[in-house]
């Protein structure tokens, strides 16, 4: 027998939608899956959620948040610019490798349009970020009195975008662990933007 919806349900939905989404995609996961992972009752999943859509936006909505959480905040106080960019560097590659935050792989994998007020929302908030790091890396050349081989923002793309990929071929198992590709992509990335 489905069980109804609890005060914590909200939130479980949200976990589960993630592992399905993460483990089949978005499209081929229905509401009746979502329901049934969690043996909820399909109306007890319409009471906290009107559809799949909605809850791709929540869960691409805590990703950000997530990213806010664990990479800007914790960078805020760093005085040198250099610094906090190798720091923003291991903390987004810790975000992106850590499997609890299955919202993060969600988001980037997942390219289904949101309705158009919901993708302005997710959308401006990846825009603050690429500025966020993009200003970062900005002020990283400023300091180094060096233009780079690229434009602030372009580099912010590939920073981002070189990160952002380790979801696809990682695997905690194999030779290239988080710490060595911490280094690694460190190196690669202030080797390209400011020498």
């Amino acid at each position: 027998m489905a069980r109804e919806a609890t005060s914590d349900s909200r939130h479980e939905i949200l976990q589960a939608a993630a592992r399905l989404f993460q483990q089949r995609g978005y499209d081929a996961t229905s509401m009746n899956d979502v329901a049934g992972a969690l043996k909820l009752s399909k109306g007890g999943l319409y009471h906290h959620f009107q559809s799949k859509d909605e809850i791709l936006f929540h869960l691409m909505d805590h990703a950000m948040d997530i990213t806010q959480e664990q990479v800007i905040d914790r960078v805020r106080d760093i005085a040198d610019p250099e610094e906090r960019l190798r720091m923003v560097i291991r903390l987004h590659i810790g975000v992106v490798l850590r499997e609890r935050d299955r919202e993060i792989t969600v988001m980037l994998h997942e390219n289904h349009p949101l309705p158009p007020p919901l993708r302005r929302r997710i959308n401006g908030r990846k825009k603050d970020y690429v500025r966020f790091v993009e200003s970062l890396i900005a002020e990283v050349q400023k300091a180094r009195k060096s233009k780079g081989t690229a434009s602030p923002r372009a580099a912010a793309f590939a920073l981002l975008g070189m990160i952002n990929w380790i979801y696809q071929w990682y695997r905690p198992e194999g030779t290239l662990q988080e710490e060595h590709l911490v280094r690694q992509y460190t190196a690669i990335f202030f080797a390209g933007a400011f020498e």
